[in-house]
């Protein structure tokens, strides 16, 4: 339940979108929350905790430009002693918003919420599992919710379920929200990170938005380096040009269900995500990818790289011929 907040002594630092502050002053949530009703592309999520000083409060919305004067904000809250009623909790504020609404949110107070963080590269069990430890959703609700033919039509997705497309950040949720909604907010995340002038993209390289997705998380299982996301991504798109097998080990790991070393009998697993006997690209994504390696999927590097192997530091080294990815592989295993 929302409490109302008692004055404390120092207020909030300016800076960044992102930072971690003790009481008395307001955090700002890292993404959007999964208690919002409709995307909020354009609203940054504020909390404020138990201790919270007006002047605080007032200096964090300014500073992200929520309301435009900090003194002006305390002036109005002031009136009639209605500082004493904000009430703590997380909300969705929209910059340049007027400064009466603002202080109206505050005053009506928001339900309890709590952080969930959906990583890079989490699979749709892992993340109901996560859900289940964090919220207390029953996996079987929120495996069913990422089924929804409405929610898949949304994003557009042409597999069985939202994977890929609920995208990987934290968000704020609503302790009483059902796996639906909090779904929903996630593929809404999905919808305001996918830029428009990549659907131009998409005609460019002869590739639906799902295709993309689906190479994107890939891409994203293998856990490149930053710099070699791209480089990644022309080898996928290089082999795909020349009709041959992903071979791509996340997809094996995908349809084995669990996270392990791979031995040579999983490769022979018969799925319809085991690329090693596939061609083309599995049905749907294998796990949630960033806008990171979506760009690179987008936007791959012009490389003729068709091979590549990871080495112990985590880096991949690249070849062009199987002769030489041999090689590769035996210079790698000798060090």
């Amino acid at each position: 339940m929302s409490r109302s907040f008692l004055g404390g002594s120092a207020p909030a630092p300016p800076g960044r979108r992102r930072f971690r502050v003790p009481p008395g002053a307001v955090v700002l949530a890292a993404a959007l929350g999964g208690c919002a009703p409709r995307p909020l592309a354009d609203a940054v999520w504020v909390e404020i905790p138990d201790g919270a000083t007006l002047e605080a409060v007032a200096e964090s919305l300014a500073t992200h430009g929520v309301v435009k004067s900090a003194e002006r904000f305390v002036r109005l809250a002031r009136v009639g002693g209605l500082q004493h009623r904000i009430q703590t909790g997380v909300y969705p504020l929209r910059p340049g918003t007027a400064q009466h609404r603002v202080l109206s949110t505050l005053l009506k107070g928001r339900p309890p919420a709590r952080k969930v963080t959906v990583r890079e590269r989490m699979t749709l069990i892992e993340l109901a599992r996560e859900l289940e430890l964090t919220l207390g959703l029953d996996p079987a609700d929120v495996l069913a919710a990422a089924g929804d033919s409405a929610l898949r039509a949304q994003v557009g997705s042409t597999a069985t379920t939202v994977e890929g497309y609920l995208y990987p950040t934290s968000y704020y949720v609503n302790l009483t929200a059902a796996a639906p909604q909090v779904l929903r907010q996630m593929a809404d995340t999905f919808t305001t990170r996918w830029q428009p002038e990549w659907n131009a993209r998409l005609d460019t390289l002869g590739l639906s938005r799902h295709e993309v997705v689906i190479l994107a998380s890939i891409i994203a299982g293998e856990m490149p380096l930053p710099e070699e996301r791209f480089r990644v991504a022309s080898m996928y798109h290089n082999r795909l040009a020349r009709g041959m097998r992903l071979q791509a080990d996340p997809t094996v790991v995908y349809a084995l269900g669990e996270r392990r070393r791979l031995t040579f009998q999983d490769y022979r697993i018969t799925s319809d995500y085991n690329t090693y006997a596939i061609k083309g690209l599995p049905p749907g994504p294998i796990a949630q990818p960033s806008v990171e390696s979506l760009e690179a999927a987008l936007y791959p590097e012009d490389t003729d790289f068709l091979y590549m192997v990871a080495g112990a530091d985590g880096s991949h080294a690249f070849s062009r011929t199987y002769r030489e990815h041999l090689r590769t592989i035996r210079e790698i295993r000798g060090r």
